[in-house]
């Protein structure tokens, strides 16, 4: 017979996980869902990669994913940027998302990632001019050269490890390392100069003493964001913080075509965008990624910190006019 104990863990974990959002408890200036990510998954699931003995630069699953979603939304391909965005945590869920968007935006990347060979395997061969990769390890203060911030003008992080102990924990992946010490050592190694420092955290990071968040932060994942968090808050650095809800769609790290190639949020594509830790839900990585991007430009986000979450309906795309509604609306004032 389960104990007492064991049934308020496990009544624990299923709030977390699929507790529905409460839109009624929300405060009105929470309560905004507007139409995201207009996904066409008839188009993605006829993708087809490029074969590896043609003359043509070989071309990734997660890129060809993304490219074909975009190229429904460009009639023509959108101009060159002036933007340099350094991308940390790129072969993660979120972060192959977020590398494969810029790439299609024209926007240039540079990536620091532990593995250069991997993000070859993710992104394909690319032109210097479209994308640069660095080997380091935000855990390592002595990897993060001066050199890889010349010329970066934004920055998005979206490193992160598991919860609970796992295989992603092996050779000191835990969150006290990433969520933490990395979080530190990078935003202390980042230029003044920057535009826009996104950070993306996760809901619950200020109620991890609470149930059920407590039962989350047994091994401290909550806390240790939560303090890479205030680090980037208290840089002096532009800034802006995005906690997602459950991440769901993906992960895109198995390497897996045909998930890649299904890469879509159904019909999950609407948001719901707060302040002050009140939401609990989930939120597709091809929503978090979208967030990341917009909140670059968007100059009411700089110095702010969302939850957010996806719910059913239509979205606004990647239309940054409703992207800013979004986050106007959310902002506490």
């Amino acid at each position: 017979m389960a104990t007492a104990t064991t049934t308020t863990f496990h009544m624990a974990c299923k709030f977390i996980t699929s507790t529905p959002l409460n839109y009624q408890n929300l405060p009105p200036s929470s309560q905004i869902i507007l139409p995201l990510y207009n996904l066409h998954s008839n188009s993605l699931n006829n993708l087809q990669s490029t074969s590896s003995t043609t003359c043509r630069r070989r071309v990734s699953p997660v890129y060809n994913a993304v490219k074909a979603e975009e190229s429904l939304q460009y009639k023509t391909s959108p101009p060159v940027s002036s933007k340099l965005v350094l991308v940390i945590g790129a072969s993660g869920g979120v972060g192959q998302l977020v590398v494969a968007s810029l790439l299609n935006r024209n926007i240039k990347a540079r990536l620091l990632v532990r593995d250069p060979e991997k993000a070859r395997t993710l992104f394909g061969e690319q032109d210097e001019d479209k994308l640069q990769v660095y080997k380091g390890d935000t855990r390592n203060p002595e990897d993060l050269d001066p050199s890889i911030f010349e010329g970066v003008t934004h920055v998005i992080c979206c490193t992160g490890t598991t919860a609970f102990p796992s295989r992603r924990w092996d050779g000191d992946n835990t969150p006290e390392r990433v969520d933490c010490d990395g979080a530190k050592n990078l935003i202390s190694a980042l230029p003044s100069s920057l535009k826009r420092v996104v950070l993306v955290s996760s809901v619950g990071v200020t109620k991890f003493n609470e149930l059920p968040w407590s039962i989350m932060n047994l091994c401290g994942v909550l806390k240790y964001k939560k303090m890479g968090e205030d680090c980037l808050i208290n840089s002096g650095l532009p800034y802006t913080i995005i906690r997602p809800g459950r991440l769901t769609d993906g992960p895109y790290t198995s390497y897996d075509l045909n998930t890649l190639l299904k890469a879509t949020a159904g019909e999950r594509r609407a948001v719901v965008i707060g302040q002050g830790d009140k939401l609990v839900g989930e939120v597709s990585r091809l929503v978090v990624a979208e967030a990341c991007l917009q909140a670059l430009d968007i100059e009411c986000t700089e110095g702010q910190i969302y939850e957010i979450n996806s719910v059913k309906g239509e979205g606004p795309e990647n239309n940054k006019d409703r992207w800013e509604e979004l986050f106007r609306a959310a902002t506490v004032q």
